[in-house]
């Protein structure tokens, strides 16, 4: 509950001051987005589960966002950004679906 009530303050702090993300950073941020979207699916779905620990998800938010902005950051020097980018995106995509379709199957239980 914490985590969602901390993405909904986020989200309309965001809103409310509109920050500018500087441009050599720019190209990490959607990556960084989906990446903590993917933690937050999981951390959703843990939760549903009955095993959900903070300490994991704080570990895992991180850890995704860093990883993922690592990776695309690789691929920028070595001239294939994009590709790893798309790359990124579809494995944390199949993993937030995969997180979700868990989660109807526990709500509908279908």
């Amino acid at each position: 509950m914490i985590a969602a009530i901390g993405l909904v303050v986020g989200i309309v702090l965001g809103v409310i001051f509109q920050p500018d993300v500087p441009i050599g950073l720019e190209p990490y941020l959607p990556i960084a987005v989906v990446a903590a979207l993917d933690a937050v699916f999981g951390g959703l779905r843990a939760f549903l589960e009955g095993i959900f620990d903070d300490k994991v998800f704080v570990v895992s938010f991180i850890s995704n966002v860093v990883i993922a902005a690592g990776i695309v950051y690789l691929g920028d020097k070595l001239g294939v950004g994009a590709q790893l980018s798309t790359g990124v995106i579809v494995v944390l995509g199949i993993r937030i679906f995969s997180n979700v379709a868990a989660i109807r199957r526990h709500i509908f239980h279908a």
